[in-house]
């Protein structure tokens, strides 16, 4: 056991209590809240106490309504003109809500045994933790890092990273790298490390209706169209009960697998039994095609409704015709998809199925990245993972979305996700949850990472 080992397994309540500490600020950037910013002071000052030069940026100064970014950046004494890691994350977290599935407050930070609750506990201040504890132990045990370090850490990963390319452009040499630590990593049901290699795209877009300027006695149903109904009509003609979309030209831009990519993808373990006892779902799509299973994971794209209203949805009944109707949905994308391509082709379908009246707005976008599965970092990250975990899976994808696109288009360097993140960690849910246990590895194994990059020159 190394020095760097030892000193995570003797410091682990320090960590799990600062993790507590930044799950307890309700960094919720889909509210708007004044504790997003707090949590960000909050971020640089632990890493500022860890030995890690830590600022805020800012992309002006009339950007007060935009969440900082928290950057820090420590350059390594011995090997200056080594590489470049640079870890991204994010501070900010997902809404609550439903309170009421909670068994805790939800930004208790509660532990019990191998286990934090709280939003965010995984996804992704537990990540997060692992990423700044590691340069710390190294500052402690040897007063340097391997590697220069960087970190970028934005509080809008939750509302679709709306700045991130203005501030990935405007610091462009700031955050300049040789490679890319992404801001979580899966750990499956077998207690395997599961690298990521790219990110779906997301196209999400809210269509709105309206057929009166004013809620109805629902008796005028009979001369007076509902909105729901016509918004129900109109979200038939998107997709068919398998899943597929029939949007016409949908699917043109999809880039083919590889050769390489395709025996990656039939290397997958994908446990569908387990996948719906932990959900409780009665099926699952193509679940007696598990090859067709595997590739709609890391590459399908879907069509999902992400928010249904109109009328009176609490307790009791209420005969009202609705003057309004409202749906949010989301579109995974693949590459290479681009996202305001797709919502043109939405708008044209909606029109010419008879929808003109609909209101379609553009929410957000991000478009698809897959980083080549023979890039020598993602070796270096799979040697790291092994001699950590014993075993790992490589993943051609994440079946989510992040804005992984972004960092390797402008500055132009790998990205591989790694972490400590459980597959069933209930992340985006109720009850989410991190395992202590799997923070440690995570740690030991970013260090080890820091380690083998910073030996790593010959690949200059």
């Amino acid at each position: 056991m190394t020095k760097i080992e030892s000193r995570v397994d003797s410091e682990i309540d320090i960590l799990t209590s600062q993790l507590q500490q930044l799950i307890r600020v309700p960094s919720v950037s889909a509210k708007k809240q004044l504790t997003v910013i707090q949590c960000a002071k909050l971020v640089s000052e632990i890493m500022t106490n860890a030995g890690i030069k830590s600022e805020l940026l800012k992309l002006d100064d009339n950007s007060e309504q935009i969440p900082p970014l928290v950057y820090g950046e420590v350059r390594s004494k011995s090997n200056p003109n080594g590489k470049t890691i640079l870890f991204y994350n994010h501070y900010d977290v997902q809404p609550p809500e439903p309170i009421e599935l909670w068994d805790d407050d939800p930004f208790s930070g509660k532990i019990d045994g191998n286990f934090i609750f709280g939003r965010g506990a995984s996804d992704d201040k537990g990540e997060l933790i692992t990423r700044i504890k590691a340069v710390e132990y190294f500052l402690k045990e040897v007063g340097d890092v391997p590697c220069n370090v960087k970190f970028l850490i934005e509080g809008e990963e939750e509302i679709g990273s709306s700045h991130l390319e203005e501030y990935l452009t405007k610091y462009r040499e700031k955050f300049r790298c040789d490679a890319v630590i992404w801001e979580f990593g899966n750990v499956d049901e077998h207690e395997r490390p599961i690298i990521s290699l790219g990110m779906k795209g997301l196209l999400c877009v809210e269509l709105n209706v309206m057929c009166a300027n004013t809620d109805l006695h629902s008796s005028w149903a009979v001369l007076v169209e509902n909105p729901a109904w016509r918004l129900v009509h109109a979200l038939k003609t998107i997709r068919d009960e398998n899943g597929t979309i029939i949007i016409k030209n949908w699917y043109d831009d999809i880039r083919d697998f590889s050769p390489e990519e395709l025996e990656c993808i039939k290397q997958e373990d994908f446990d569908i039994s387990n996948f719906k006892k932990n959900y409780g779902l009665s099926n699952v799509f193509n679940e007696n095609d598990i090859d067709k299973v595997k590739k709609a994971h890391v590459g399908g794209v879907t069509s999902n409704i992400s928010g249904l209203f109109s009328g009176y949805v609490n307790e009791g009944s209420k005969t009202v015709l609705p003057s309004t109707a409202m749906a949010k949905l989301d579109f995974r994308l693949v590459p290479d998809m681009l996202p305001q391509k797709q919502f043109q082709l939405l708008r044209e379908h909606l029109d010419k199925n008879g929808f003109k009246d609909i209101e379609l707005k553009f929410l957000s976008g991000e478009p698809a990245c897959r980083i080549p599965l023979n890039n020598e970092f993602v070796k270096l990250v799979e040697m790291c993972a092994i001699e950590e975990y014993g075993k790992v899976v490589k993943s051609i994808s994440s079946a989510g979305t992040g804005p992984m696109w972004y960092f390797n288009k402008i500055l132009e360097c790998p990205c591989v996700s790694i972490g400590c993140t459980y597959k069933y960690s209930r992340i985006h849910s109720p009850n989410e949850f991190a395992r202590i246990d799997l923070i440690k590895k995570t740690t030991k194994c970013i260090g080890n990472i820091m380690e083998k990059f910073g030996k790593s020159k010959e690949d200059n």
